[in-house]
């Protein structure tokens, strides 16, 4: 009998503590972090077919594309899967490449405009529009991601679940961060004077 009234006990206890909870949201994360990850692959498959594209035209900037495919390299050789998202530098990393690729797909995208012939290749640009749509389903994959950290986040520093988060070890996740936070935070210089 006393058997049974402890087993309750725990029970009820435990009912209270955010232990499915954690897990919850520790899955939902790592699920929102894999889309993260899917679309990041889909930006790096496509990098492959503009940068085969646009060698098509003869006078393209050679450094250009070299960056593209090194900055495609490096993002590609980083990863962070749900058992490492906890390590913060892991995700600096990652994030750091990710960056990379899409400065310099940046690039490539701006410097495309100055070949009339390449943009009036319709291979081209349906690669130009499979990519920008990449990157909203990027962005929209990253703020799931932040949101389901968020979530859980506040669940490991809240009162009691912050308990159960210290006994079992449920530190907080680390989310998404702006590399240049301090460049962006400064307005921009608008200067209309004619030089």
């Amino acid at each position: 009998m006393r058997h049974w009234l402890f087993t309750i006990a725990l029970a009820l206890a435990l009912s209270g503590c955010g232990y499915n909870d954690f897990q919850r949201l520790d899955e939902q994360s790592k699920a929102a972090w894999s889309e993260v990850l899917n679309q990041y692959q889909r930006r790096a498959d496509l990098v492959p077919n503009i940068v085969a594209t646009v060698k098509g035209e003869a006078a393209f900037e050679q450094d250009t594309l070299t960056k593209v495919v090194e900055a495609r390299a490096k993002a590609t050789s980083i990863q962070v899967t749900p058992e490492t998202l906890n390590n913060p530098e892991a995700m600096a990393k990652f994030q750091a490449a990710q960056g990379e690729l899409g400065s310099a797909l940046s690039r490539l995208m701006v410097v495309s405009e100055r070949y009339p012939d390449l943009k009036a290749n319709q291979g081209f640009r349906d690669l130009r529009v499979q990519l920008e749509g990449t990157e909203n389903r990027i962005t929209v994959a990253r703020n799931r991601y932040i949101q389901a950290v968020q979530e859980y986040n506040v669940l490991a520093r809240s009162f009691p679940t912050n308990l159960t988060a210290k006994v079992f070890g449920y530190g907080a996740k680390p989310s998404f961060t702006v590399a240049n936070e301090a460049q962006i935070s400064s307005p921009p210089v608008v200067d209309f004077q004619k030089k």
